[in-house]
């Protein structure tokens, strides 16, 4: 069957702007909360692995949660000032005000203490995150795409994940090491607060018809509680089939992603300056693969590439488990880090394209189940059990711990394997697939 080529829909140079700004602000707060949170946490507080695995967990709860109870508001929300705009405004100052405050909680005593107000503090931090981020902007940006455009919309906000990783991952080891953590965190919670404020008032909300703002709704708290109906998944199985292979892959992810700095610094033994390095070259080369990725992602099926991802998922695991030189290191890397820019890519633009044109902040509520929730949840757990069990025993601050071995990225790799079996249920033509050929 001949293709039809489909007109791409442009975007104004504004929107452009606005996306890759707040994409980037978010991304920055996102990546100080899902690595140094952590790091800070053993470095300040306590090396035992479990606390983490609390922290991920709690954060992960909330986000899912708080996405889907603002998504489903957001959906209902008609202002002269938009409709997602409020929450993206007033969210993104607040988030990073959140963020710079989190390293007060190494004031407190005893130790306990210290580590349920960092527990809890991630949570106040993730509420208004996920408000802003995960409930309002990705609804935004589904509001103003379509399938045409999305992998190129995709493609730049995995850009911003991976230009974020270089400042919250690769300066940021060298940033601590010479002022540490409270300027570090002082720095980019005002970043995020200040990016926020410019993002959120040049922000322009898609037009919402009048025959939409008046269609009939169920209430509130129903249709909430309606988002978990087995009607709602019967009607929309080939979403929640791609959900299913999102999470596994998530879960992957997880089970290495909140020990990798830990991983780098205590087993593989670098220092932060060079771990900083090593980090910094292969996010850029990932990054500036991002914008490529996200024209394939336009161009080829969703479904031929993603399962290509998962299984490419699995095989750079285990290559990374073998990286201990630095050149092995940037290779494994690059190999590890494109592959999950490719899957993020190609999977956030297929979910977008399946959504319910008038539940799209709703079913951001949904995603985040699969794409948050599962896997922050499981997956540092199976890391935590994993570490304790074949970690090696050490002692820091006088308190007693495991460093990651690894066997935490074998167990990824098997998991990612997983990943492919739901995919395999997608039929291999539909209507969403078509539109994206």
């Amino acid at each position: 069957m001949k293709k039809s080529l489909v007109r791409r829909t442009p975007l104004p140079i504004r929107t452009w702007f606005v996306i890759g700004l707040l994409s980037l602000s978010g991304q920055i707060a996102w990546g100080v909360e899902n690595a140094w949170f952590n790091t800070f946490v053993f470095d300040t507080l306590t090396p035992n692995p479990r606390p983490i695995a609390w922290m991920v967990a709690v954060s992960a709860i909330t986000a899912t949660l708080t996405t889907l109870l603002i998504g489903t508001l957001s959906d209902r929300t008609y202002t002269r000032f938009g409709r997602r705009r409020p929450y993206i405004l007033f969210g993104y100052i607040i988030w990073g005000l959140v963020t710079a405050a989190f390293p007060t909680v190494a004031l407190l005593q005893p130790i306990g203490l210290a580590v349920f107000m960092a527990i809890v503090a991630d949570a106040i931090m993730t509420f208004f995150g996920s408000a802003a981020n995960d409930a309002s902007f990705s609804a935004w940006t589904t509001d103003i795409t379509d399938t045409t455009n999305r992998g190129r919309v995709e493609g730049l906000i995995q850009m911003s994940v991976f230009v974020s990783f270089i400042l919250t991952t690769a300066l940021a080891g060298m940033v601590i090491e010479q002022f540490g953590y409270f300027i570090f965190f002082y720095g980019l919670g005002g970043f995020v607060a200040l990016t926020g404020f410019i993002g959120g008032f040049l922000l322009k909300d898609a037009p919402v018809s009048p025959e939409e703002m008046n269609q009939e709704q169920l209430p509130y708290w129903r249709a909430v509680l309606n988002t978990f109906s087995l009607e709602i998944v019967r009607k929309n199985r080939i979403l929640f089939l791609l959900l299913v292979a999102v999470s596994i892959n998530g879960i992957a992810w997880q089970v290495t992603f909140p020990y990798l700095l830990i991983y780098i610094e205590h087993f593989l033994g670098y220092d932060k300056g060079t771990m900083g390095l090593i980090m910094g070259g292969v996010l850029i080369i990932t990054a500036l693969s991002t914008i490529p990725l996200g024209i394939l992602v336009d161009r080829i099926p969703r479904r031929t590439f993603m399962l290509w991802m998962a299984f490419s998922a699995a095989i750079t695991a285990l290559i990374f488990s073998f990286a201990r030189g630095i050149p092995s290191l940037l290779v494994a890397g690059v190999l590890l880090m494109v592959t999950m820019a490719a899957f993020g890519i190609v999977s956030g633009a297929w979910l977008k394209d399946l959504y319910p044109t008038q539940q799209r902040g709703q079913f951001q509520g949904v995603r985040m189940i699969f794409w948050v929730l599962f896997p922050m949840v499981i997956g540092p757990a199976i890391g935590s059990i994993l570490i304790r069990s074949f970690g090696i025993p050490t002692m820091l601050n006088g308190e007693a711990g495991f460093i990651p071995t690894p066997v935490i990225y074998y167990a990824a790799a098997l998991i990612n394997l997983l990943a492919i079996l739901p995919l395999l249920r997608i039929p291999k033509r539909t209507q969403a697939l078509e539109q994206a050929e």
